[in-house]
Formats: structure tokens, C-alpha cells, sequence
């Protein structure tokens, strides 16, 4: 089983590099399954029904998210219709939407599970006992798990990992926008990095224009961020899966450049 799964899309620039990029990438890796992280996708903060809409379009099996997915208020309304739109499982049991969705794939039931970090973020309930529940829940003939930790701390994100190796195929970091080095198939089989990246504009501070994110610091005082333009980097990590126990054999990072999105 061959699982892609993107960190944070950044606005039109980052939709524009998956909408080129993606075909290409699905055929030359034999892609089972695509997921996507969208809490930045409509102008850097939160998405919309009508980018939910076009992300499905292109392909795309699951959209996770963060603490930004409630940013667009017209949304939040809606988001139990959207099948394929998941918020973090360990936000309160009154929050609109859903947090994980089991999948019918070629090889075997696949489910997907976001979570939220409690470390410098929004509170939010423990990340920890969320996912043993959902693990509960699923039952041991669901193998394949890939989990989408939307956090801020890297401890946070690796003790998560070590608390689930074995009983998840993956822990994949998002929210910070910056990939790192780090990804490993931990002893029980799950794969883990601390954060997979953005697929957003280069010349940037994470995704945003730098006069407004320069601005704030200088100062202190809160701006408008807005989306940069120019060169953008796509960044995907490729999992392959073992359907029967559910553990990863092999993984890969991808980063792509394009000049213009």
C-alpha cells in the first residue's frame, strides 16, 4: 500500500504546485491513497466548501487540518457534510465535524486520525487518550493507521510516536511549515517525522509575505499576514505499508520546486 501524504497547503500558490505536481507523482509512485493538510489551504488561514470541492477534484482522499480550521466561520457550519474533512479528534465532543474516517482501499481498510498538540497551541483535550480511544474503537482488523499530529513541540510529537509504535502504520508532524530530517520506522513498525512541511511559496516566512510577519515581531503589534507569491516548494512524505500488519516498510520524503504556481 502506497500512501501520500502532504504537510500544510498554503494558499492558491500551494493548491496550484499539488493541482501540477500531484498526477505526476501518483503515477510515478503507484499512489494507493492521497492525504492533504488544509488548515492553511484559503489564503493562509482555514479552507472553504468550494476548496474542499477542488481538492476532491484533483484526487485527494482525506484533507486534515489544525487549530486554523475553524478560521473560516462560513465552514464550520458545514463541516459534518464534508465527508473527506477531517479537525482534530481531541477537540471537544460539541465541536462540529469529525476527527478520523475509515477508508475502503484495494488492500484493506485504511483509517486516518487527527490530532491536535496541547504544547504552545490552542487548549484542546490530551492528544494521548484521544488516540488510544479511536484505536479502541476501529477494532484490530483495521491494520493500516496513519495518524496527522498537528503540533507545535517536537517532544510532543515524538512521545506521541512512541506511544502508538506498533499499534499505527504513522505519525506524520504538521503546523510548523518547516520539514525536518528526522523520519524513521520506529522498532514496532510506525513511521514518524517531526514535521513533513509545507507545500507553500519559498521567498517566505512560513508561507506569509515577510513584511507583515517582520512587522510583528519588530514591533509587537498584530498584522494581516497575506500569502506570498513566487517560487513554491512542495513537500509529501511517501509511505509504503505492509497491508497485513500494518507496518511501514519504507518511506521517503518528496520536495518539488516550482518556479511559478
Amino acid at each position: 500500500m502506497n500512501l501520500l501524504f502532504f504537510g500544510d497547503i498554503v494558499g492558491k500558490p500551494g493548491r496550484r504546485a499539488l493541482s501540477r505536481l500531484l498526477p505526476e507523482l501518483v503515477e510515478r509512485h503507484d499512489v494507493d491513497l492521497v492525504s492533504v493538510n488544509v488548515e492553511n489551504a484559503a489564503g493562509g488561514f482555514g479552507m472553504t466548501v468550494e476548496i474542499y470541492h477542488e481538492l476532491c477534484g484533483l484526487g485527494v482522499d482525506v484533507l486534515t487540518s489544525g487549530n486554523h480550521i475553524w478560521d473560516k466561520k462560513d465552514l464550520v457550519p458545514r463541516m459534518g457534510e464534508l465527508e473527506r474533512l477531517l479537525r482534530p479528534v481531541n477537540y471537544p465532543p460539541a465541536a462540529p465535524g469529525r476527527g478520523s474516517i475509515l477508508l475502503d482501499s484495494r488492500q484493506g481498510p485504511v483509517a486516518f486520525l487527527n490530532l491536535a498538540g496541547r504544547v504552545f497551541m490552542p487548549p484542546v483535550d490530551c492528544p494521548f487518550r484521544a488516540a488510544d480511544q479511536e484505536l479502541s474503537a476501529l477494532g484490530p482488523e483495521v491494520r493500516m493507521i496513519v495518524v496527522d499530529f498537528h503540533a507545535e513541540a517536537t517532544s510532543e510529537k515524538k512521545a506521541l510516536a512512541v506511544h502508538l509504535d506498533g499499534r499505527v502504520s504513522a505519525v506524520l508532524g504538521t503546523h510548523t511549515h518547516v520539514p525536518t530530517a528526522d523520519e524513521s520506522i520506529l522498532p514496532g513498525g510506525t513511521a514518524f517525522v517531526t514535521d513533513v512541511g509545507m507545500t507553500g511559496p519559498i521567498n517566505s516566512i512560513i508561507g506569509m509575505k515577510p513584511k507583515g510577519a517582520l512587522h510583528r515581531f519588530l514591533t509587537g503589534v498584530p498584522q494581516q499576514f497575506e500569502v506570498a507569491a513566487g517560487p513554491v516548494v512542495l513537500m509529501a512524505l511517501l509511505l509504503q505499508v505492509d497491508p497485513a500488519s500494518g507496518k511501514t516498510l519504507a518511506l521517503q520524503r518528496i520536495q518539488r520546486t516550482l518556479e511559478s504556481a
